[in-house]
């Protein structure tokens, strides 16, 4: 089982084309892609750091595409960077059932995984384990948010200001920190993620009494869409309103330059969901992701 599915742009069950040449899915599939950029975020900023940086920016394992057509026209798209669980976007729940069984009768390495939109998700793990016997976990819940009319807080004492070289160390930590507090890999390690960050300028600190104690990021403008992440503050600066001045900082920024701001958010944490709909972020979607594995 794995990723194989057959030769680059082979046709599979229910549709699916898999490739392993970014070229050919962005020619198929970009546009498909950038009609939604709010809900296909994270497939466009992957592709496009890909595209920008290599295809080895996540790993060594080379990254698999796919899309699925349906009377000529791309309905769902797919993005894996092992050692990440593969991103599905789009279709509905048989398309998502086709993937699964494509990808489990593939040569080559087995997905660990897999994030899409609930109802995608859900029918891909379902199918995945009657097709390989394996155990499937739901790990995260998401929901994307897009902002609407900004509301800024009331802010704290201090001010905003973009990262510099300087940070690096404390950046590091924080990328170390955040990754621990939502249990998960955040995309690169600590010093490749700081050197694009902040090659890209696109990481915000809130500054109180001449130190950082809050930090926003954002993405590469993608199809007119900007996702913000990586929003923390140290355990011991939090319930000051750091968070959601950084924030509120970021995304004015964000909207100035006439792109929409969006960002996701673990459901099981009430404190950040409240602190975005507070803001003026307004729920678009809910993704869920799934571990596969062998049963005990």
């Amino acid at each position: 089982m794995g990723s194989g599915g057959g030769p680059d742009g082979a046709e599979e069950e229910g549709g699916w084309r898999l490739s392993g040449s970014l070229e050919e899915f962005l020619a198929v599939a970009g546009a498909y892609l950038r009609s939604r950029p709010a809900l296909h975020t994270v497939v466009l900023t992957v592709s496009d750091a890909l595209e920008r940086r290599g295809l080895d920016l996540y790993g060594d394992e080379p990254p698999r595409f796919g899309w699925c057509a349906e009377a000529g026209e791309v309905s769902a798209a797919l993005l894996w960077t092992p050692p990440f669980v593969p991103m599905v976007v789009g279709g509905d729940e048989a398309a998502a059932r086709g993937l699964a069984r494509v990808l489990a009768g593939g040569e080559g390495p087995a997905p660990g995984g897999v994030g899409a939109p609930v109802e995608q998700a859900r029918a891909f793990a379902g199918e995945w384990a009657r097709t390989t016997g394996q155990a499937t976990r739901r790990t995260f819940r998401k929901r994307l948010y897009r902002l609407g009319t900004l509301r800024r807080p009331a802010l704290p004492t201090g001010r905003a200001r973009s990262a510099g070289e300087g940070d690096r160390a404390t950046l590091e930590r924080w990328h170390d920190g955040f990754a621990a507090d939502v249990g998960a890999t955040v995309g690169l390690g600590a010093g490749a993620w700081v050197d694009a960050g902040l090659a890209r300028g696109g990481i915000r600190l809130w500054e109180d009494g001449g130190r950082p104690v809050a930090m926003a990021v954002a993405t590469l403008p993608v199809a007119g869409s900007v996702r913000v992440t990586t929003v923390y503050t140290p355990p011991a600066l939090r319930g000051r309103g750091y968070a959601g001045a950084v924030t509120a900082d970021l995304s004015a920024r964000v909207t100035a330059g006439g792109e929409q701001a969006v960002l996701f958010t673990d459901l099981a944490n009430p404190t950040s969901n409240g602190l975005y709909r507070r803001l003026g972020y307004e729920p678009l979607a809910e993704f869920e992701e799934y571990t596969f594995e062998e049963y005990a």
